[in-house]
C-alpha cells in the first residue's frame, strides 16, 4: 500500500514483532551493529514461549564442547542433519544454521552478557545416526539474579510451576537430570536447593518467584537486561495490525498500541518473531492432523499465527504447516496450560497403551516421535499405566512422586477424573474403558522385558536419549521395571505440543520468500513464525530456540549490511 512519507508516528531502522528469544536477539544485534531498533509485543508480558521453555539451544560445534572433553565439527553436524532432516529443508539454510549458530552463541555471550554452557550429558535425540553425538551440542543459559530486573520482573512471563522443584524452586538442566533420574547426590542436591530458597526470607516476602532464574527465565531475563543497557525500547500491549508495503518492499508496521493505531517506519526491515499458531483453533483445524485442540498445547495461549497470516497477505509461501513440535501432554486442574511429559515416560515401570489396550510406542522415545506414533496408531489420546512403585518413586506431570506428594494430599475430586486408580489391572481397565484382557497381556509382556532387560517390541532403553531420564539404580535396563504392585494407576495423555512448526518460508538470510521463491524485500522472520529449519524432525534439545536466535542474529546482520535506498538483497 502507498503512504504519505510524512505521516509516520516513529521511525526505526529495524522493527521486531515479538519479544521471545529470537526477536530480542534480532533487536539487540541490530542495535549492536549501529542500527536503531524496537521490539513490539502484543501481550502485557514479555518473553513469549521462550520465557516458559527449558531455555536450551542446540548448537553443534559450539565453543564449549572441547573444554568439556568432546569433539564436533561442521562436517559431522551436517552429516547428522542430512540424515535426520533429509530434503525437507534446502541445504543452503541448513548450512547457514551450522555456520552461524556457534558464531551467534559467542556473539551474545560477548556483546550481551548471555553466556551459554554445554550440557555435557544431554544426547542428540538420534545420537545413533551417523554424525550424532551422545552429548555436548545442547547448551543452557547461565543463571541470573531476578533482583537485577527490578520492576521489569513483574512484566516478564513467569515460569511454569511444572518446570520447578516443588512448583517454586528453579533448577537448571543439569540439576533436573540429576534430580529426576535420581543420580548420584540427588537427595543432598534437593535439600540444598530447598534450603537456599526457603532461607531467602527477604526475597520471598516480595514475591514467590525464585530469585535464582534458570532455563527460559534466565534466557529472557538476560536478553531483557541487555536491551535495557543498550536502550532498545520494548512496547507492551502493542500488536501488529498490518505491514506497510511500498513498491513491493515492506517499509513499516501499523501498530495497535492499547487501541491506538500508530504507523512505524522501518528503514532497513521488519523482523517477524511472533510465534506460531498453536493457540488458533481455526488454523489448527485447517492445517494439522486430527484430532487437534489448542487446549492440549503446553504453550501459553498467546500465539495465533499473526505473523504467518500477515505474511500471506503479501504472497508469502508457507511450508510445514501440518507439523508441530509435538509432545504428549496431561491436563492438571487449575493450570491454564497442559503439562508436557518430558521426563516421566523414560522411567521404569510404566507402559503407554491405546484405547485398545495395546502398546504402540517406545515410551522413552523423543517426544515428537511419541506424538507421531499416537497419530499413526489411532492412539490420540492414550493412557500411561503404572503401579504403586512407580507412583512412589517418580513424578507424573500432574503430581510429584508419592514419597513427596502421596494420594492423600491430592484433591479428592481428582480420583477417577484426573488420574485413575484401582487395586487390580482388570478394575483399572474398566475405569478407563480399555479391554482388560489386552491390557493384562500388554503389562505381562512389559514385565517380561523388565526381567530380561530387552524390549522386544520397541527397544526401550536402547539409545542414550531413552536412558537420559531413567533410573540408573534399576537393572538390567534403567528404563524397564515391572508393573506388579497394586494399586495400579492410569493418566490420560493428549496429543499436545510446545508450538507449531509451520510458517513463512525463509532463505538462509531469514528473508521471507514469495510463492515463486522471490524475496519480499524488507521482510524477515525467525522462530516459529517460519517453517522450521529442522523440517519434520527434532535433532536435539534446543532445536526451536537455537534456530530462532541464530536466524534473528543472521537477519539483523543482513539488515545492517543493506542499503536504505536499495532493495535488501546484499549477501551477509
Amino acid at each position: 500500500m502507498g503512504i504519505n512519507e510524512t505521516s509516520w508516528d516513529a521511525e526505526y531502522d529495524v522493527i521486531v514483532v515479538g519479544s521471545g528469544a529470537g526477536g530480542m536477539t534480532a533487536a539487540l544485534t541490530a542495535k549492536a551493529q549501529g542500527l536503531s531498533s524496537v521490539v513490539i509485543e502484543k501481550d502485557k508480558l514479555f518473553g513469549g514461549t521462550s520465557a516458559v521453555s527449558g531455555g536450551g539451544i542446540w548448537i553443534p560445534n559450539n565453543h564449549d564442547i572441547a573444554p568439556n572433553g568432546g569433539h564436533d565439527s561442521f562436517e559431522e553436524a551436517l552429516t547428522y542433519l542430512k540424515n535426520v532432516v533429509g530434503d525437507a529443508t534446502p541445504i543452503e539454510r541448513i548450512e547457514a544454521y551450522l555456520r552461524h549458530a556457534p558464531e551467534m552463541v559467542r556473539y551474545v555471550g560477548r556483546e550481551f552478557d548471555l553466556p551459554f554452557n554445554s550440557v555435557v550429558k544431554y544426547p542428540d535425540y538420534y545420537s545413533e545416526v551417523p554424525g550424532g553425538k551422545a552429548g555436548w551440542r545442547s547448551m543452557e543459559p547461565a543463571q541470573v539474579d531476578a533482583k537485577l530486573l527490578g520492576d521489569e520482573l513483574d512484566k516478564m512471563r513467569p515460569s511454569y510451576p511444572g518446570t520447578m522443584l516443588m512448583g517454586r524452586i528453579s533448577m537448571n538442566q543439569v540439576e533436573a537430570h540429576t534430580l529426576f533420574s535420581r543420580g548420584k547426590g540427588w537427595v543432598g542436591l534437593t535439600l540444598r536447593m530447598v534450603l537456599k530458597y526457603w532461607l531467602d526470607f527477604g526475597w520471598r516476602r516480595k514475591t514467590p518467584r525464585d530469585r535464582r532464574m534458570t532455563l527460559g527465565q534466565a534466557l529472557v531475563a538476560r536478553l531483557r537486561l541487555a536491551m535495557l543497557k543498550r536502550n532498545v525500547p520494548l512496547m507492551l500491549e502493542a500488536g501488529m495490525d498490518s505491514l506497510i508495503e511500498k513498491d513491493g518492499r515492506v517499509i513499516g508496521v501499523v501498530v495497535n498500541h492499547k487501541g491506538r493505531k500508530l504507523r512505524y517506519r522501518a528503514t532497513r526491515g521488519v523482523m517477524l518473531a511472533c510465534g506460531g499458531f498453536e493457540s488458533n483453533q481455526q488454523m489448527r483445524e485447517q492445517y494439522l492432523p486430527k484430532p487437534t485442540s489448542a487446549a492440549w498445547s503446553a504453550a501459553p495461549p498467546i500465539n495465533h499465527g499473526d505473523g504467518i497470516r500477515v505474511g500471506q497477505t503479501l504472497g508469502a509461501r508457507l511450508k510445514h504447516m501440518n507439523m508441530v513440535w509435538g509432545s504428549p501432554t496431561v491436563k492438571k486442574p487449575g493450570v491454564p496450560q497442559q503439562i508436557t511429559l518430558f521426563v516421566e515416560r523414560g522411567m521404569p515401570g510404566c507402559v503407554a497403551v491405546s484405547q485398545r489396550g495395546t502398546r504402540f510406542v517406545n515410551e522413552a522415545a523423543a517426544y515428537p516421535d511419541f506424538l507421531k506414533a499416537m497419530y499413526a496408531n489411532d492412539a490420540a489420546p492414550c493412557w500411561l499405566v503404572f503401579d504403586a512403585t512407580f507412583r512412589y518413586k517418580y513424578p507424573m506431570g500432574i503430581f510429584l512422586p508419592g514419597q513427596i506428594e502421596p494420594d492423600s494430599k491430592l484433591p479428592k475430586d481428582w480420583l477417577d477424573k484426573v488420574y485413575y486408580r484401582a487395586d487390580s489391572l482388570d478394575a483399572l481397565a474398566a475405569k478407563i474403558g480399555v479391554p482388560a484382557a489386552e491390557l493384562g497381556r500388554t503389562v505381562a509382556r512389559m514385565n517380561h522385558y523388565a526381567a530380561t532387560g530387552v524390549d522386544e517390541e520397541f527397544g526401550k532403553g536402547n539409545t542414550p536419549i531413552d536412558r537420559y531420564y531413567s533410573d540408573p539404580s534399576v537393572k538390567p535396563n534403567t528404563c524397564l521395571g515391572p508393573i506388579v504392585k497394586p494399586p495400579f494407576y492410569a493418566v490420560k495423555l493428549d496429543a499436545g505440543d510446545i508450538g507449531t512448526k509451520g510458517g513463512l518460508d525463509v532463505d538462509e538470510y531469514a528473508r521471507v520468500l514469495r510463492e515463486d521463491g522471490s524475496v519480499i524485500d524488507g521482510l524477515y522472520a525467525t522462530g516459529n513464525t517460519t517453517a522450521a529449519v529442522m523440517g519434520p524432525t527434532y535433532p536435539g534439545a534446543g532445536s526451536t530456540l537455537g534456530p530462532a536466535m541464530t536466524f534473528g542474529y543472521v537477519g539483523a546482520l543482513h539488515m545492517a549490511k543493506a542499503s536504505v535506498a536499495a532493495p535488501l538483497s546484499i549477501a551477509a
